[in-house]
């Protein structure tokens, strides 16, 4: 099962400005909706309650504390390897890990992709995707669109945990 992040990034390294995101790019909103429609997601509990919709065919909730949601579809879990279990037992292939800042630094180091919308310009914001050191990663991707480019990264073999 590969685990991918999916996140909108500042050239700053901002993915957000108290729990909003601070530019609009609905053509992003779009092809991200799309790439993750058919996979579950794995989300930050105040990042999944943003959501009025989430995407994503079902949702794994990060959060300290056990919660109960009102969608079925949506899974509680207390930890990596917890979440990584809920998305096998769904029978996935994969999933997307999309947010916040603190679940994708937790996630960093078993991830098997990454796919970062480039966006071009500096933010304010208070949330920073985390860094990472791209001698791990591969470039595998660029697509292009009018505001912003889609990067999607593999990890090199033999790196990381994942």
């Amino acid at each position: 099962m590969k685990l991918i992040s999916v996140a909108a990034v500042a050239d700053n390294g901002v993915i957000g400005d108290d729990d909003e995101v601070p530019w609009h790019l609905p053509e992003d909103k779009k092809q991200y909706r799309e790439r993750v429609a058919g996979s579950p997601t794995i989300f930050g509990r105040r990042t999944y309650e943003m959501f009025d919709e989430p995407p994503g065919s079902a949702y794994v909730v990060l959060s300290r504390s056990e919660r109960e949601y009102d969608d079925e579809n949506a899974h509680h879990a207390s930890s990596v390897d917890e979440a990584a279990d809920i998305v096998e037992s769904l029978g996935a292939d994969r999933a997307y890990v999309l947010g916040g800042a603190g679940i994708y630094a937790l996630f960093q180091p078993h991830l098997d992709g990454m796919v970062l919308t480039r966006v071009p310009g500096e933010y304010e914001g208070d949330t920073h995707y985390p860094e990472w050191d791209e001698d791990d990663w591969r470039l595998v991707e660029t697509e292009e669109y009018a505001n912003f480019t889609v990067e999607t990264w593999e990890r090199r073999e033999g790196d990381g945990t994942a």
